[in-house]
């Protein structure tokens, strides 16, 4: 009754799969999810969540396995293989990376040490890509060290798909690349904007969600004036997106 939503099972959440230590459960609920969405036409799962719980008040812990980035990243892995075992459905980890707060979360940004970084936030992602090979990545909304993640070409190109071998797509998570002032999102400050829509294609953000005009607009912009990006970058882009849908036909 909240929304028009495709009627489904009400799996547990995330939150307490990650306290059964059980990988073959986390693998059940993930296969069981794919033949859902499956059996719904549903070709993309946006899950699982593999951010660390580091507040009691941010508002998605229950989507969270853990404080622990192992125990997370080996639930995740084991959910991400479910979902994609029968190869009709992929599934997407996220908030890559460091979203770990609901509060003005388009404009955070995140000052982590490389070691922390490493060891703790991008720790989850990095076995399950490793482990699972999920269809898809999706971005987080805040800055990590002053750059958004979903323009952050360390992140998404030197250390998901160089250092990890990530093959899949990446995502924004919505909204994220466009003007959200119309929809109250407002950096309280004022200090930052929404991401670049051009610098998540030099970033290797591949699909930009849900995506508007400007969007296009500024890409075709920069490609004409042979600003920032070129035709390859797109290219590039549309060789994961179609990479991806003809795994799920």
């Amino acid at each position: 009754g909240i929304n028009e939503s495709e009627i489904s099972t009400c799996f547990p959440a995330s939150s307490t799969i990650g306290n059964s230590w059980n990988k073959e459960t986390a693998y059940m609920l993930g296969n069981t999810l794919g033949e859902e969405a499956a059996y719904e036409n549903v070709d993309i799962v946006l899950g699982p969540a593999i951010n660390i719980k580091r507040t009691p008040l941010c508002g998605r812990n229950f989507e969270y396995y853990s404080e622990d980035p192992f125990l997370s990243g080996k639930m995740a892995a084991a959910v991400v293989r479910g979902v994609q075992e029968e190869g009709t459905c992929g599934a997407v980890i996220k908030h890559f990376a460091c979203n770990n707060q609901e509060d003005n979360r388009m404009f955070t940004n995140a000052h982590i040490s490389e070691r922390a970084l490493r060891e703790i936030y991008l720790k989850g992602f990095e076995i399950a890509v490793k482990t699972a090979q999920p269809y898809a990545i999706m971005t987080s909304y805040n800055l990590i060290n002053g750059v958004h993640s979903a323009n952050n070409y360390d992140m998404l190109q030197n250390i998901a798909r160089d250092e990890w071998g990530f093959e899949g797509l990446v995502m924004t998570d919505w909204y994220t690349s466009q003007d959200t002032t119309e929809m109250g999102m407002v950096s309280p400050s004022g200090k930052y904007s929404h991401s670049s829509s051009v610098q998540c294609i030099k970033a290797g953000n591949d699909l930009q969600m849900p995506g508007c005009q400007q969007n296009v607009d500024d890409i075709v912009e920069a490609v004409n004036e042979g600003k920032e990006i070129t035709k390859a970058d797109l290219q590039r882009c549309a060789k994961h997106i179609l990479s991806v849908a003809l795994k799920t036909m």
